[in-house]
């Protein structure tokens, strides 16, 4: 889940070059735009799709999940994984060892959060420049191609794309060094449903005999 980034080309050398040294102004104003909507919803509720390819672009699994946001708090479940955070502390729980780990929201910086995917990560963490439109269906959607400032990251490549109607995420890709490819779909998206608090804190009397690993 530390892959939560919610998600393909070849350049010449000229473009390459030219993503390296600056940013794509009609590529910033997409982005702004989205993150300006996004501030507007006081809850999330959106459900995803994610998919996993090799280098060949094969697909190697594909799962479900959902995302609950409000404010900095977040909720992420998929594949036997969940993610809690209150903003502060984070659980990452698995099922299939029905093990938890807990961390300070600090350590856990390095990734990428919901909340960044959705605002301004963009101006500090990354290089970027619009690579065009595709339809999808009745939708036209704005592919920004962005590059890490940090070039220790895992990854290398982050491919966003954009309703262009709706100002919203639609998908993001994530090309790690490795090879492996991670495509996060957005397929629902519920911007007014009421969410409590305490869908964000890690409940251990729901998971009994959970392992407890305190990394705080």
């Amino acid at each position: 889940m530390n892959k939560l980034y919610l998600i393909v080309a070849f350049m010449s050398t000229g473009l390459m070059l030219m993503a390296q040294t600056s940013n794509d102004p009609d590529a910033k104003k997409v982005l702004d735009a989205v993150s300006a909507k996004f501030k507007t919803f006081k809850t999330v509720k959106a459900s995803f799709a994610y998919k996993v390819e090799n280098a060949a672009g094969k697909a190697l699994s594909t799962k479900t999940g959902t995302i609950l946001m409000k404010g900095l708090k977040y909720r992420v479940s998929f594949g036997g994984q969940e993610i809690f955070s209150d903003g502060k502390t984070v659980w990452s729980y698995n099922k299939e060892d029905n093990e938890v780990t807990i961390s300070s929201l600090d350590a856990a910086s390095g990734t990428i959060t919901p909340q960044k995917l959705f605002t301004n990560f963009y101006d500090k963490d990354f290089l970027y420049k619009m690579n065009g439109e595709k339809k999808v269906g009745a939708k036209t959607l704005q592919e920004i191609e962005m590059t890490p400032t940090n070039k220790d990251k895992a990854y290398h490549k982050v491919y966003v794309m954009v309703d262009k109607a709706a100002k919203t995420l639609y998908s993001t890709k994530v090309l790690e060094k490795g090879g492996s490819r991670y495509t996060y779909s957005v397929s629902s998206m519920n911007t007014t449903a009421p969410i409590a608090d305490n869908q964000f804190v890690f409940d251990k009397a729901k998971y009994p005999g959970v392992e407890v690993v305190d990394i705080r």
